[in-house]
């Protein structure tokens, strides 16, 4: 990168502590939790059958009245997406042709936006009655399906469950014509989009950029594959509130659940040029991919997460000990967080031991392709406020994991804040932030 990093001057969010960023916030500075009984479908016959929801809304009210009918063909995913996209464009006091035609004040040209998506999965009432004319003999025909039951599809119907949906509904929204990617790295998507927007703004591609990601982990598909693989806890059904407990000795499992999160960030002389208020600046970006045979799980020894910090450190040009907050990705599966915290200690040495340690996802749940630009609004909060908010199901932090977790709120002036992320695919992703000066 060139020393042109770009800054972060807008913030938007949904998760299941609220529909906005200061939501978000305000809910884990408050030991907020956001997991409860899933009510997107029955949960009954499964075993974990919590997760994280955002509150209720429509999706009607978030866009123009003009394509109020494109809301039809919008996955809970591209939903989630927009409503956080909106937020971040008025939050960097951005004008687009969604909000006041006469008066837009960026460049659509100059625009670009780089999201992260996962796997959307389809609602089941929706091909149910094709699958059921698939039926023969009690038994499904897949040539009974390509040429007879699949007329039960509307046309249309793929197009709700593209990944790259999530960027081109809000780029249609908003008239963003400057480059556009989506990534799919499950939940390393989020952090690896932000990085990506960064690149190409640093290089002068662009202005600024929307990036961040959404996913709805809400869905019975989804939910039943995390249940299968014994990702999912399955004791904490009756206390939802304890149930996520990253880096914890008492820790069975993950809680899945729904977000999106974008940020804009914005070339500094953009920036400054607009008198854009600055929440931080991107220091440095790392990334890696080193898989474990049993994918699954991460592997053992943390080296994947250990490259990525590795080379972030490196690209931002400080040293362990100038960090003032790591926020982690820490899901509450013990052999993961034990791997993620060999990684972060092998890539900080005994600097490990003074750094406070600050996990969100014992109350955001795992929210996926969002999760990474979750911790990044976090991160940016924290910066801005000068507070790393205490950590919650954290009480007896597993002997393994050897971290300085926060376990009372900090007040302090946080120059550096780290954020890692890694997918069962081997992909890692670090993001180091500053306080712009």
């Amino acid at each position: 990168m060139t020393s042109h990093k770009p800054v972060i001057t807008g913030l938007g969010a949904v998760t299941p502590l609220g529909l906005s960023y200061q939501d978000l916030w305000s809910g884990l500075c408050q030991g907020k939790c956001g997991i409860g009984r899933i009510t997107a479908f029955d949960p009954a016959g499964f075993t974990c059958q919590i997760a994280g929801q955002a509150p209720e809304f429509s999706i009607r009210d978030h866009v123009p009245k003009a394509i109020r009918k494109t809301t039809k063909l919008m996955s809970r995913d591209i939903e989630l997406a927009v409503i956080a996209a909106n937020e971040a464009f008025k939050d960097a006091g951005l004008i687009t042709k969604a909000f006041d035609e006469q008066n837009i004040n960026i460049n659509p040209e100059r625009t670009a936006i780089i999201l992260g998506a996962g796997l959307i999965s389809c609602d089941l009432v929706e091909l149910a009655p094709a699958v059921a004319k698939g039926i023969t003999d009690g038994k499904f025909d897949i040539k009974k399906w390509g040429t007879y039951s699949i007329e039960a599809v509307t046309p249309l119907w793929l197009l709700k469950y593209l990944p790259n949906m999530l960027a081109c509904h809000i780029g249609i929204i908003h008239d963003i014509q400057g480059m556009s990617n989506t990534i799919t790295c499950a939940e390393s998507a989020g952090l690896l989009a932000i990085a990506e927007a960064a690149q190409i703004i640093a290089r002068g591609d662009a202005n600024l950029a929307l990036a961040g990601g959404g996913e709805a982990k809400v869905n019975a598909i989804v939910h039943l594959r995390q249940c299968l693989l014994n990702r999912a806890t399955a004791d904490y059904n009756d206390k939802p509130e304890k149930a996520c407990r990253p880096f914890d000795a008492d820790a069975k499992g993950s809680v899945f659940g729904e977000a999106a999160a974008n940020v804009i960030l914005e070339n500094p002389e953009n920036a400054k040029k607009r008198n854009a208020k600055i929440y931080a600046q991107i220091a440095g970006l790392g990334q890696s991919c080193s898989i474990n045979a049993k994918y699954e799980s991460l592997e053992p020894d943390g080296k994947g997460v250990q490259y990525a910090i590795e080379a972030a450190l490196a690209d931002a040009g400080i040293k362990p000990q100038q960090l003032d907050l790591i926020i982690p990705h820490g899901t509450g599966i013990l052999a993961d967080d034990t791997a993620e915290a060999k990684g972060i200690r092998q890539a900080l040495g005994n600097a490990t031991d003074s750094i406070p340690v600050f996990p969100t996802k014992s109350m955001t749940s795992n929210t996926g392709a969002a999760a990474g630009a979750v911790d990044i609004i976090a991160a940016c909060c924290a910066i801005k406020d000068g507070i790393i908010p205490a950590a919650k199901n954290c009480e007896n932090i597993n002997k393994d994991c050897k971290l300085n977790i926060a376990k009372e709120q900090i007040k302090k002036k946080n120059n550096y804040v780290l954020c890692t992320s890694y997918t069962y695919g081997g992909q890692t992703a670090a993001i180091i932030l500053k306080k712009y000066e």
